[in-house]
């Protein structure tokens, strides 16, 4: 069976616009699991846009996630750096339907973003807490 996650209050870092970023990049999770049973060609197809769509969500919210803790000042800002490039790569070159069938891909998804969310919520939560939107 699919990872369905749910947003957790403790995953909150206490920014507005991570937060939402976040909520967002866990409904696209879910949205991928409705189309990990079905393996007609337009759930395979739905399937890659939606992958695509979050691969589009995750970029944007490295870019806003970066730019945040930029303003903070934040200690961790190297380490950051590297997790973002981890996922950049994963998911061009390694977490893709050409390595790995749909169910496997969405599970793998799914965890690599709980993970994120909630080191975020324990590493940035002291930084960003109350930071400006943005």
């Amino acid at each position: 069976m699919p990872n369905r996650v749910q947003w957790n209050p403790r995953y909150s870092v206490g920014n507005e616009t991570l937060d939402n970023q976040h909520r967002n990049i866990l409904a696209q999770c879910n949205v991928m699991a409705d189309h990990v049973i079905d393996t007609s060609q337009e759930s395979n197809l739905k399937f890659q846009q939606v992958f695509d769509e979050l691969t589009t969500l995750a970029r944007e919210h490295f870019a806003s996630e970066q730019d945040v803790l930029t303003r903070c000042a934040c200690p961790t800002l190297d380490e950051y750096k590297y997790e973002s490039d981890e996922f950049e790569y994963l998911a061009a070159d390694i977490a893709t339907t050409e390595n790995f069938d749909k169910l496997e891909l969405q599970r793998f998804v799914a965890l690599w973003w709980v993970g994120h969310i909630m080191d975020s919520g324990k590493r940035y939560r002291d930084c960003v807490a109350g930071s400006p939107a943005g």
